[in-house]
């Protein structure tokens, strides 16, 4: 079968190869991928900067598609059951956050498409226990952004807990951000998009999601219109989503004395220099969101469902496997929203 193989560390070592179709046994599950995003982190493994991944290793973890075949030990999924699937393949099973569903933080975790292999391919593999069938009213398109919106959901309402009637600032008018934005939206708080002149094509999707105010710092003082709309307190929770160290510190200016400033864009080194001094006399909580565990992937599947999230609404551009490079590029320059790949042909959006 086809598929988008890293195969190698360190930039690009990147190419579409034939590989063996995946074989199913026990509780594994075949899915025969329709949709596939490309993510954040996708970028990074091309880039060369993502430590995480393992090569050779088949790319993609953001999914959706058709189950295809099953193992012996599947009790629930049958074959032609739409479907998408959670990142991870493999934990310890034994550890306190395994225990409490929290697969995210086992230090033993295997994910698909950095340590397992992925779904920028014609067909993958994963235990029953980590798909999900799809809603009736969430189509195919949708559930291939279920998992970023799950690392949102996680991010904004387990994390951290976003409440109606706050005032949330989000920096990034990527994906990540407007998905952040979404759910915060659909919690009832007022949300402000934060970016920079570059990002007008995301500016340009962000006004059709109904948020409260979208500001381009290039042009107009984020600080005074966060003044305006708080009375001068400052927005009770920032979410970085753009993985800018200069928009983490300008979070730490803007945000209310004992607010929340919640991590959830990936930067691209690890060491960075952040401004610490503040902590103090704001009394700033500052936290990290690491992807998403099933409780979100549940919650994420029950707002597409009912309406109060439309995350293909991001999707600017879809793609087949063979152009991956132009989708990749794409993404990289910020020259659309959201790229998804279509692997397989489909009558569904």
């Amino acid at each position: 079968m086809k598929a988008l193989v890293k195969y190698a560390k360190g930039p690009g070592n990147l190419e579409i190869r034939e590989v063996e179709e995946p074989k199913v046994s026990g509780d594994l599950v075949k899915i025969r991928v329709v949709y596939a995003g490309i993510c954040g982190s996708d970028l990074h493994t091309w880039a060369g900067e993502y430590a995480s991944n393992k090569p050779p290793v088949t790319l993609g973890h953001e999914f959706s598609g058709i189950v295809e075949e099953v193992g012996p030990d599947v009790k629930e999924l049958k074959v032609g059951d739409r479907v998408t699937s959670e990142t991870t393949f493999k934990t310890c099973g034994k550890c306190i956050y395994c225990k409490n569903e929290e697969y995210n933080l086992c230090s033993s975790r295997q994910g698909l498409g950095t340590q397992a292999d992925g779904g920028f391919a014609e067909y993958v593999i994963n235990h029953e226990a980590r798909i999900h069938k799809l809603p009736e009213k969430v189509s195919l398109l949708q559930a291939s952004l279920t998992e970023p919106l799950a690392c949102c959901v996680h991010g904004a309402m387990e994390t951290s807990q976003v409440k109606p009637g706050e005032t949330v600032l989000i920096f990034g008018p990527g994906a990540m951000g407007l998905l952040t934005g979404m759910v915060c939206k659909s919690q009832g708080a007022k949300v402000v998009i934060a970016g920079l002149t570059k990002d007008e094509k995301r500016f340009e999707v962000a006004r059709t999601l109904g948020f409260d105010r979208i500001v381009d710092q290039m042009k107009e003082d984020l600080g005074t219109v966060m003044n305006e709309m708080t009375d001068g307190i400052g927005p009770d929770k920032i979410y970085e989503c753009s993985g800018a160290i200069p928009a983490l510190n300008r979070s730490f200016e803007l945000i209310r004395k004992k607010g929340e400033v919640v991590q959830i864009g990936v930067f691209a080194k690890d060491i960075n220099e952040v401004n610490v001094g503040i902590f103090f006399p704001k009394e700033i909580h500052y936290m990290g969101t690491r992807t998403q565990k099933p409780s979100a992937w549940r919650t994420s599947l029950k707002l597409m469902e009912e309406g109060l999230v439309h995350p293909e609404k991001v999707v600017t551009m879809i793609t087949d496997l063979d152009n991956w490079e132009e989708g990749f590029t794409k993404s990289k320059n910020a020259e659309e929203v959201k790229v998804v790949i279509q692997v397989a042909d489909t009558d569904e959006i």
